[in-house]
């Protein structure tokens, strides 16, 4: 044949078969093989106009032999096929120079057009064995291998390593955070530091100070988080949450990479995230539509976990191996157990299953959790979801009855102004603390997976609000 030559490396015959057959009818000449010793041999021999390659093979994984190959030819494009996939997979197989990486299964008439994309230009990604997967995959910084999630991994393999915008969108508890550590510990930028703000956590005066400062350090330079994140990338969190004041001093930042009016020359890559609909708040004039446009130059969409309810197992197996982590008594899952989460919904999404994993983690008085826990876990969970509505209400009461009089002063005149928030959250804290550790007879490690905090957030909180021991 006259047409390209493709090489394929595959350990799996069936997959081999259909990817030649497919591929010669488009005209190309392929050469098969389930080894890598004999794809490295014809690599040497200058053999192949493009390669496809599992990443696993009886003798040796892609990962380890890429190097070799791309030394000794640069010009070779590589697709990667994969039936494990995870971000860190991807992440590889663009670090390692391949044009594209495809998850098993695959449609082959996608890979065919990949393929011809690939003889025009030039290389892909790849995959991740099982074994102890649990203990894997806790380590990811995004967990996964549904098809939404490869769509995910496909997206930040390709801007990981360059300095374009992102703009994360998702429900809440998506884990839009994680995403955007993602993009930046893989990427070229890992090296530098990441700095999140939460700006729904902010107030409307503090948010221009939170993020351009007020004044210099001993050194010289001007303080606030987009100095802090010079060299590295600044996540922007809620970014749908900002006031239009300070919309307008990150716009006149985001032109030039500089502040207005400081003089810092700053080099910040720029990943915000946003559970609203940022085009909606655009038409209702509460976000600046020259904003938006600059923040969402790529677009990453983090599905709700209802729309990948495959993934689920996983999840629910790295979050036990976190709890373990945590100090938390090691736990496992029987089989129903697992057909209950998937049956479930989680409006919460990854956030609230991994909550549910670690009450269930530290409550559960059996080593392996029954389906019975977790069904008395979730209608816990929904009763909470719809009484939410309630207790919101009679929180509101109480703190009309206790705030009211502060909300109406002048914050200029009194002494107190300004303070309202920071009073509230310590005067709700202290008693929820104070339930939490009577709730599970003083175990601190106990409470602080009931309350979803972290063990030693919670001493600290403990310290600071002056909760006593058996109070």
């Amino acid at each position: 044949m006259s047409g390209p030559t493709i090489l394929v490396a595959d350990d799996d015959a069936s997959v081999r078969l259909v990817i030649s057959q497919t591929l010669a009818q488009e005209g190309y000449h392929v050469r098969a093989t389930n080894t890598m010793s004999a794809l490295w041999r014809w690599i040497q021999a200058g053999e192949g106009d493009l390669l496809i390659t599992d990443v696993y093979m009886p003798d040796e994984s892609i990962f380890d032999l890429l190097p070799q190959i791309r030394r000794t030819r640069p010009e070779l494009p590589i697709i990667v096929i994969s039936a494990q996939s995870t971000v860190l997979t991807a992440a590889l197989a663009s670090d390692h120079g391949a044009y594209d990486y495809l998850p098993k299964p695959f449609d082959i008439d996608k890979l065919a057009e990949t393929v011809r994309r690939a003889l025009q230009k030039k290389p892909t990604r790849g995959q991740e064995p099982t074994g102890r997967r649990a203990e894997k995959d806790e380590a990811l910084p995004l967990i996964g291998r549904s098809k939404p999630m490869q769509s995910v991994y496909r997206v930040i393999a390709r801007i990981m390593n360059n300095d374009l915008t992102v703009l994360i969108e998702g429900e809440s508890g998506t884990g839009k955070d994680r995403a955007a550590r993602a993009i930046h510990q893989l990427g070229k930028r890992k090296i530098g530091p990441f700095v999140a703000v939460s700006l729904a956590a902010l107030q409307r005066d503090q948010v221009e100070d939170e993020l351009f400062g007020g004044g210099r350090d001993s050194n010289g330079k001007r303080r606030g988080k987009v100095s802090e994140a010079d060299g590295g990338t600044l996540c922007l969190d809620e970014v749908g949450d900002m006031p239009l004041e300070a919309q307008t001093r990150l716009v006149r930042f985001l032109q030039d990479g500089r502040f207005a009016t400081s003089g810092d020359d700053l080099d910040v890559r720029i990943v915000a995230s946003t559970k609203h609909d940022l085009r909606a708040l655009v038409d209702q004039g509460l976000f600046r539509e020259d904003l938006y446009y600059r923040l969402n130059v790529v677009s990453l969409q983090l599905p709700p976990l209802r729309e990948r309810k495959e993934d689920i197992p996983d999840l629910a197996s790295a979050f036990l191996v976190r709890a373990k982590k945590e100090g938390l008594p090691e736990k496992q899952l029987d089989k129903s157990a697992y057909d209950l989460l998937v049956a479930y919904d989680w409006p919460g999404n990854v956030r609230e299953l991994e909550n549910v994993i670690r009450r269930l983690s530290a409550l559960s008085p059996e080593p392996v959790i029954s389906a019975r826990e977790v069904e008395r876990e979730l209608r816990s969970n929904t009763r909470t979801v719809a009484g939410e509505r309630e207790f919101e209400q009679e929180i509101e009461a109480l703190l009309s009855r206790h705030f009211i009089s502060a909300l109406s002063a002048d914050p200029e005149k009194d002494p107190d102004g300004g303070q309202i928030y920071q009073n509230v959250i310590e005067q709700v804290e202290r008693p929820l603390i104070k339930l939490a550790l009577a709730a599970t007879n003083g175990n601190k490690v106990r409470a602080a997976a009931l309350l979803g905090l972290n063990r030693n957030t919670l001493r600290s909180k403990i310290n600071g609000l002056g909760v006593a021991e058996g109070d």
